[in-house]
C-alpha cells in the first residue's frame, strides 16, 4: 500500500524555473466518504481566489477502496478541475499508478522538465510542458471526472473512499516543507486557493461529509 505520494512538476518558463507540485498522502483519516461507485455524487470545492496559475501545491488525503481501484481496466478519478472548454487539472489512480494531466490548450512545449517525487524520492528528470498555465473560470470537483462542465460522468472512473484534508497554494512548497508536512505543527505558508480548514462546498448526490466522532 502506499503511504506517501509526491509528485513534482517542474516547469522552466522563460529562463526561469516554475514548479508544479502535488503531493498526495493516503491514510485512514476521513471526512469525506464516497460510499459507491456512482454517476452523479460529487462535492464543488469553492476556491478562495481564482485558478490561474504558473505555479501550484496541491495537497489530499485519500483512502481508496481497494475492491473498485483493482477492478481490471478502471480508472479513478481522484482530482478533478475542469473550465467550459477543457480539463484543466486531473489527478487519477490508473492500474494501480497515480497520474496527473494539465491541459492541452495553451503555451504548450516538448522543453520543459518533470520529476515525479514518491515517497519523499525523486524520479529522473523528464520532458515535460513548458510556458503552461492553468486557467480561471473552472470548477474543482472530488468524486467525479466531468466530460463537460459539470456533467457527463462516468460510473467507472468516479471515486470510491474517502477523502479529507484538500489544500491547494499558489506557489510551491520547499523540500523541507514537504517532508515536514504530516508534522502536528505545520509552519509552512497558509494555502490560500483551496483551504480545508474554512473550504466552502457543495454536495450532489451520496456523497457523505462524516461526523467528527467518526473521523
Amino acid at each position: 500500500s502506499i503511504s506517501f505520494l509526491y509528485i513534482l512538476i517542474s516547469l522552466f518558463i522563460n529562463n526561469n524555473i516554475y514548479s508544479y507540485l502535488l503531493y498526495i498522502f493516503i491514510s485512514a483519516l476521513n471526512t469525506i466518504v464516497f460510499p459507491q461507485a456512482s454517476a452523479n455524487s460529487y462535492v464543488k470545492l469553492i476556491p478562495l481566489k481564482p485558478l490561474s496559475l504558473d505555479a501550484f501545491t496541491l495537497c489530499m488525503r485519500l483512502s481508496v477502496d481497494p475492491d473498485v481501484v483493482n477492478q481490471p481496466k478502471r480508472e479513478t478519478i481522484l482530482f478533478a478541475y475542469r473550465t467550459q472548454n477543457a480539463d484543466e487539472l486531473n489527478v487519477w489512480q490508473e492500474k494501480g499508478k497515480i497520474s496527473f494531466y494539465l491541459s492541452s490548450s495553451g503555451d504548450g512545449s516538448s522543453t520543459g522538465l518533470a520529476a515525479f517525487w514518491v515517497d519523499g524520492k525523486r524520479s529522473t528528470l523528464q520532458v515535460y510542458k513548458q510556458g503552461h498555465q492553468v486557467q480561471s473560470g473552472g470548477a474543482v470537483l472530488l468524486g467525479q471526472d466531468p466530460d463537460s462542465y459539470l456533467g457527463d460522468f462516468d460510473i467507472n472512473q468516479s471515486f470510491v473512499g474517502e477523502i479529507t484534508d484538500v489544500n491547494m497554494w499558489d506557489s510551491v512548497l520547499t523540500g523541507s516543507q514537504i517532508r515536514h508536512f504530516n508534522e502536528k505543527e505545520w509552519v509552512g505558508p497558509t494555502a490560500n486557493v483551496l483551504n480545508w480548514s474554512t473550504m466552502q462546498y457543495e454536495v450532489k448526490g451520496n456523497a457523505i461529509v462524516a461526523p467528527e466522532k467518526y473521523i
